[in-house]
């Protein structure tokens, strides 16, 4: 990620919060950060806490990021120009190219029944995988594909991607 200042120290800007019930309270904006799936707002909200004393109640200040816009409104009047941007950084050639990988990896969906063991291996974010199943490698995907009863999905592309592997990557090449 880079920065879009100088290392200047930073000065708080007021921002409005969306509150989870829907109040609004002014915080202070310290930076906001770019990710993948939106933009986060690093706010200090003010709060009481507890002080030394039994009836003791002082100030205090909660940092957190906030999802922008969803949990924040810009104040009338104030100006967010200087506040630090921190930028994904730009997409290699590849990435803009293929777009984004996959998880790798492969689960065993084992069917119940009796006899001999059945199942179906699917990609790791296959929508018919099982929640919770352990991740296989490669090879263990394959030794799992191997036995009579196991078939491949071809939903998710596991069929597609492990059959060469399988059978060889000559098969349907006949010369």
């Amino acid at each position: 990620m880079s920065m879009s200042s100088a290392a200047e120290p930073a000065v708080p800007v007021p921002i409005r919060v969306v509150l989870p019930g829907g109040q609004e309270v002014v915080a202070a904006l310290w930076s906001r950060r770019q990710l993948r799936d939106g933009w986060r707002y690093e706010v200090t909200l003010p709060v009481w806490k507890n002080g030394p004393g039994d009836d003791d109640v002082e100030p205090a200040e909660y940092r957190v990021w906030v999802r922008a816009p969803e949990h924040v409104r810009p104040v009338d009047g104030v100006s967010y120009d200087d506040v630090p941007n921190e930028y994904l950084e730009p997409p290699s050639f590849l990435e803009r190219e293929l777009g984004p990988r996959r998880p790798s990896g492969w689960v065993l969906a084992k069917a119940g029944g009796r006899g001999p063991s059945r199942g179906v291996v699917h990609a790791v974010d296959c929508t018919e995988a099982p929640p919770g199943a352990p991740v296989l490698s490669l090879d263990q995907a394959l030794d799992a594909a191997q036995h009579p009863g196991t078939r491949l999905c071809s939903l998710c592309g596991a069929a597609l991607e492990l059959d060469p592997v399988l059978k060889g990557f000559d098969a349907g090449f006949d010369s």
